[in-house]
């Protein structure tokens, strides 16, 4: 998923990697469920740190003005703390939810290096559980998914709560939208309007790039 698939070509290729980083910062601390890993994105990310990291000590050497030098820190501290946090947001999210993840499509959404650690963890996880506690327990209440082997679906498992509300701006007018499968719920979405939505009505906006999560 792409957040720009909806833009202009020639619009969406003058916005710079830092705004790009930021809405994708946003909309992942915004939304209950995990998004697609922007692996370009973070990759560009990188490099540009690495860049400004190597300039900063050059323009230090050169012995160029200490104004300057902070102004050059101070965008490089934004870009760190944007790929930071996106980060952490991800790995959070992650944390809460790795049985779900694994088991469900959000899997091909982490990078490889997250699919890793959600292997790694929900493997010392099921481990630690096993020897502690569920080879204590009756038959039929050893399952780390099922309250009991009565249970239809696996409810030990925490889900992201997608009915949650979210605050949101639509980028263009969209018009009336229906928000429910019986048409009861219609909003207007309008330019540059905030609204307050449940999450499941607008996901397929947001993942389009239509809508931005604030």
């Amino acid at each position: 998923m792409s957040y720009w698939e909806d833009e202009d070509p020639l619009v969406a290729s003058t916005i710079p990697d830092v705004e790009r980083l930021k809405r994708a910062w946003r909309n992942e601390k915004a939304a209950p469920e995990i998004f697609q890993f922007q692996a370009e994105l973070v990759q560009r990310a990188r490099e540009q740190v690495q860049l400004q990291e190597d300039n900063i000590t050059v323009m230090q050497a050169e012995g160029t003005d200490d104004l300057t030098l902070s102004l050059y820190q101070m965008d490089l501290d934004r870009t760190l703390f944007l790929l930071r946090s996106y980060l952490r947001t991800r790995l959070h999210k992650i944390e809460k939810y790795m049985i779900h993840i694994s088991k469900t499509e959000l899997w091909d959404r982490l990078s490889e290096h997250e699919q890793g650690f959600v292997k790694r963890c929900t493997d010392a996880f099921e481990d630690h559980l096993e020897q502690s506690v569920l080879s204590h327990l009756p038959y039929g209440y050893q399952s780390i998914l099922k309250q009991s082997i009565s249970s239809e679906e696996d409810d030990m498992v925490p889900e992201p709560k997608l009915d949650a509300f979210v605050f949101c701006r639509s980028k263009g007018t969209i018009g009336a939208f229906q928000l429910d499968e019986t048409g009861e719920e219609i909003v207007d979405l309008v330019e540059d309007d905030l609204y307050v939505l449940r999450y499941k009505s607008i996901k397929a906006l947001v993942e389009t790039g239509q809508i931005d999560l604030v």
